[in-house]
C-alpha cells in the first residue's frame, strides 16, 4: 500500500509493516492484542488525525485508535491505526475547576498537574491508563466514584474528528446527540483529540490496602460485607482474591500464595477512617496493612495495578447484591483450595453517587448495580481459549446475584459481538447509540473496538 500521499499530509511518522519503528508504533499495553495494521500514523496534532481519517475513509479502511494501549479491544489487523501518544498536553484552569487534556494524557500526569491547584480528577485504579478512554468509557473511580459519580458525568466539552474527517466541537448545547453518545460510547463515533473535564477539590484521603492470608478469606469477606453495608458515600471499598506469582516485583509476603486484599479510599478524617476500617482489621491478622492518611497523588498504591505491559485476559459482570450466599459461592469457586490461573478476582462496591443520574444525561447506564465482579489473568499471547473457562466459571457461580449487565470499560477481548456489548448499555440507550452511529459513521469505519453497529 502506497502511503506517500498520507506521509506528505502529516507531521508524524507514517509506517507500514517492515518499516523501521513499525513494531514500536503499533505496540499496545495489553500484549494479548498485538496486531498488524496495514498502516500506522503517529499523530502529532489534530490536523494529522484528520488527514489519517480522510485517508482511511477514501480507501474504506477500518480505523483503530491507540493512546496508551490499555483499551485495545481487539488486534488492529489490516486497519489504519492512529497512535495518539504524542498528543499529551494538559491545561489546568483553577478558576473554572477544569482540566483540558490531549488524547493520550495518562491519569497520573493529570492527577499530579491538578494537585498543584488543590484539585483532582476522578481517577480509577491505574496510574498509566489514558484519561480520555477511561472517561469516555464511563470512568469508574475507585477513589471518588461513590462521592462524585462517574467521571463521564464531569465532561464539559470535547473535540472529536468524525468519520468524514471533520473536527467537531462537542458540548451539551453544540452537537448534543454526539455529546451524549461519546460519554459512554467511547471510541465508536470518532477520534477524541481533546477533552475538558471538571475537577473536584480533593487533595488527600485515608486509604490504601490491607492484605490477609487466603486462609482467612471467609472472615475477611464477612467483615467487608459489614463495612459496605453501612458505608457512607465518602467511602469506596473493594475486596480482591490475589494469586500473585513468585516474582521480584511482588512484595515478598505475597509471592506465590493466595491473599485477600481489601482496598480502601475514604475522604473523611483519618480518625473516622480508622473507626470504619477497624472491624476489617480485626477480621484476621494482616500480612500487610498499608491503609493510612495519604496524598491523593498516591492514589495508585491503593490497588497497586500492574504498570508494565502484560498479556491481559479479563471478564466481568455487574451484581445486584453481594449477600452471604454470594460470598460463599465466590469462596467455593475461587477461594482457598481452588486451583486457578486467574490472578485477581475483585468485588467492588458501587452505589452512592454512581447510582444517581447526572444533570446532563449520557450513555453511561446500568447505574442501579450494587457491586461489580471483575476477573483478570495473565498469560502468553494466544491464551484466550485456555483461560476462558477459569475466567468465566466464577461469573457462573455468582449468576444468581448478577444483573446480566456490564460496564463499558470492563468489557474485554472476549466481547466481540453485539450480544456481548449491548448489555453494557440500557436497551433504549443502545438503540439511540446505533442511530447516532448511523449518522456519524454510517460505514462503521470506527469498528476496531467494542463496536456499536450503525442502525440499518
Amino acid at each position: 500500500m502506497s502511503t506517500d500521499i498520507l506521509a506528505a499530509q502529516v507531521t508524524g511518522p507514517v509506517l507500514t509493516p517492515g518499516d523501521a519503528g513499525y513494531e514500536e508504533e503499533t505496540a499496545t499495553w495489553n500484549l494479548a492484542m498485538i496486531g498488524r495494521p496495514a498502516v500506522v500514523v503517529g499523530a502529532t496534532s489534530t490536523a494529522d488525525v484528520r488527514a489519517a481519517v480522510r485517508y482511511a475513509a477514501e480507501r474504506d479502511l477500518p480505523i483503530a485508535v491507540s493512546a496508551t494501549g490499555h483499551g485495545q479491544a481487539m488486534p488492529a489487523d489490516g486497519a489504519l491505526l492512529i497512535n495518539l501518544r504524542r498528543m499529551n498536553d494538559i491545561t489546568i484552569d483553577a478558576d473554572a475547576g477544569t482540566a483540558t487534556v490531549g488524547a493520550a494524557v495518562e491519569m497520573q500526569a493529570l492527577v499530579d498537574a491538578a494537585a498543584k491547584a488543590g484539585l483532582a480528577p476522578l481517577a480509577g485504579s491505574s496510574p498509566n491508563v489514558g484519561v480520555v478512554g477511561y472517561v469516555l468509557g464511563g470512568g469508574l473511580s475507585s477513589t471518588l466514584g461513590r462521592t462524585h459519580g462517574w467521571a463521564a458525568d464531569h465532561v464539559r466539552a470535547a473535540e472529536i474528528v468524525t468519520a468524514d474527517g471533520a473536527l467537531r466541537q462537542v458540548t451539551a448545547t453544540a452537537e448534543p446527540d454526539l455529546f451524549w453518545a461519546i460519554r459512554g460510547g467511547k471510541g465508536n463515533f470518532g477520534v477524541v483529540t481533546s477533552l475538558t473535564i471538571g475537577l473536584v477539590p480533593v487533595t488527600r484521603l485515608y486509604g490504601g490496602g490491607i492484605f490477609f492470608d487466603g486462609a482467612d478469606a471467609r472472615p475477611v469477606l464477612d467483615a467487608f460485607r459489614r463495612l459496605v453495608a453501612g458505608a457512607p458515600e465518602s467511602l469506596t471499598a473493594s475486596v480482591a482474591f490475589l494469586r500473585l506469582p513468585p516474582l521480584p516485583f511482588v512484595p515478598e509476603p505475597l509471592r506465590g500464595r493466595l491473599s485477600v486484599h481489601v482496598r480502601i479510599a475514604y475522604l473523611g478524617a483519618a480518625e473516622e477512617g480508622e473507626r470504619l476500617v477497624a472491624d476489617v482489621r480485626a477480621a484476621a491478622t494482616p500480612i500487610i496493612d498499608a491503609v493510612a492518611e495519604m496524598p491523593y497523588t498516591a492514589f495508585a498504591m491503593i490497588h497497586a495495578d500492574p504498570v508494565d505491559p502484560i498479556p491481559a485476559y479479563e471478564s466481568s459482570v455487574l451484581l445486584r447484591d453481594f449477600p452471604a450466599e454470594a460470598a460463599d459461592a465466590l469462596l467455593a469457586a475461587a477461594g482457598p483450595g481452588v486451583d486457578t490461573p486467574v490472578l485477581m478476582i475483585e468485588v467492588r462496591q458501587l452505589g452512592g453517587a454512581l447510582a444517581r443520574d447526572p444533570q446532563v444525561p449520557s450513555a453511561v447506564g446500568n447505574r442501579d448495580a450494587a457491586f461489580q465482579l471483575f476477573l483478570g489473568a495473565a498469560g502468553a499471547p494466544g491464551m484466550e481459549e485456555p483461560l476462558r473457562e477459569p475466567l468465566f466459571a466464577p461469573l457462573r457461580a455468582l449468576a444468581p446475584w448478577a444483573s446480566g449487565r456490564r460496564q463499558v470499560n470492563f468489557l474485554s477481548g472476549y466481547d466481540r459481538d453485539a450480544a456481548d456489548i449491548g448489555p453494557a448499555y440500557e436497551p433504549r440507550a443502545w438503540e439511540r447509540l446505533r442511530a447516532i452511529k448511523a449518522a456519524a459513521d454510517p460505514r462503521n469505519l470506527f469498528r476496531v473496538n467494542h463496536n456499536i453497529p450503525p442502525r440499518d
